[in-house]
């Protein structure tokens, strides 16, 4: 599976962005998803991340209730929504994935999953 990240930029603070993330290949309907993001400095930390069947989503604690992570099958894209962005939110963004045999787990850790986009760049400005 590839994958591409696309959807960044430079946002104050407060306002909203939204990451897309388009699979390609022949399992790309089979993979459980992810968001993590790394900033300068710090290690790459989870962000959000949903089940193969989209039944189930897990957040950080530190962008609940703001992002939400979503998927169309249609497409073959998951989305991170990401409002009332803060400052600490600035960081590369990565989407993950990994075949999922079960249907309705959700990984936190990177070393779960197998591919990974490119990032893209997130700066919010206070």
């Amino acid at each position: 599976v590839q994958l591409q990240a696309s959807g960044g930029g430079l946002v104050q603070a407060g306002g909203s962005l939204r990451l897309s993330c388009a699979a390609s290949g022949p399992t790309r309907n089979m993979q459980a998803m992810g968001w993590f993001r790394q900033a300068p400095g710090k290690e790459r930390e989870f962000v959000a991340a949903i089940s193969r069947n989209n039944y189930n989503t897990r957040y950080a604690d530190s962008v609940k209730g703001r992002f939400t992570i979503s998927r169309n099958k249609v497409e073959s894209t998951v989305a991170l929504q990401m409002n009332s962005l803060k400052s600490e939110d600035t960081a590369v963004y990565h989407c993950a994935s990994r075949y999922a045999r079960r249907m309705e787990t959700v990984h936190e850790s990177p070393n779960e999953y197998q591919n990974w986009g490119q990032g893209t760049q997130v700066t919010v400005s206070s």
